[in-house]
């Protein structure tokens, strides 16, 4: 999810080869975004699939598609997150589209590389050749992809055909939007990691209001983090209806 903005991170404890030079620094990964604060709804098969066979010695690439603000990012950085020991790296294509693509050389020295919005870049034939080689490379080393976009690899309108090829080739997941219950429950999940006691009555005017996905959630969930320590008070329907107030 975008509540806290995605950058790139190198999540590895042990020596490995060194990865490209240009990536950007520093790296870290959203705090909050984590498998244990994922409201899972109707996408609990993918969930499951992310946290168990995918981390179990396989090498297959995974591709989650869906509408902005359904958690495609949080679930990338989710599983880099799980990955403390064999290394992981998140690579935001949409922050670094007009970088130079060579900064994906040697990512495949870790185990996993995740790939959010590969879609910014499928007009760009130079970063389709690095993906391309990125591809080759992560299988021959035996590594794992998942990869995100806006649309399922068919429709990514890729401009080599071989890449187009390698991603057909991915295990495809939609993400579903979540049910009012479950916005609630991934609402409170969210506050909690941050400290906050939000009850199900303040989740629920909350959602009511405001911008009816996870990722506006959070955002408003940061707002009521700082105006809850500023006035030293919880976060209850009153705070929540005073902060909305001076929004508007």
């Amino acid at each position: 999810m975008r509540g806290a903005r995605p950058i790139p991170v190198l999540n590895d404890r042990r020596t490995r080869p060194t990865v490209s030079s240009q990536l950007p620094l520093p790296l870290a990964l959203a705090p909050h975004a984590r498998f244990e604060t994922f409201a899972s709804g109707a996408n609990e098969t993918m969930v499951l699939h992310l946290r168990t066979d995918y981390g179990r010695d396989s090498h297959e690439s995974i591709w989650l598609w869906g509408a902005c603000g359904l958690g495609k990012s949080h679930l990338l950085q989710a599983a880099c997150a799980a990955e403390p020991e064999r290394g992981a790296i998140y690579v935001p294509l949409a922050e670094f589209a007009r970088l130079d693509p060579g900064l994906l050389d040697g990512l495949e020295s870790v185990d996993l590389v995740a790939i959010d919005d590969i879609d910014e870049v499928a007009h760009s034939a130079a970063w389709n050749r690095a993906l391309f080689n990125l591809f080759n490379a992560v299988a021959a080393e035996g590594g794992r992809l998942l990869l995100s976009a806006s649309q399922p690899p068919a429709a990514t309108p890729f401009c080599l055909a071989d890449l187009a090829s390698r991603a057909a080739a991915a295990t495809v997941y939609q993400l579903s939007p979540l049910s009012d219950e479950d916005l609630a429950a991934g609402l409170k999940l969210q506050a909690g990691a941050r400290g906050l006691d939000l009850n199900e009555a303040a989740a629920k005017y909350l959602i009511a209001r405001v911008q009816r996905d996870m990722a506006g959630l959070c955002d408003w969930l940061e707002t009521l983090d700082r105006a809850s320590l500023a006035a030293q008070r919880k976060v209850t329907i009153p705070l929540i209806r005073e902060a909305l107030a001076k929004r508007i």
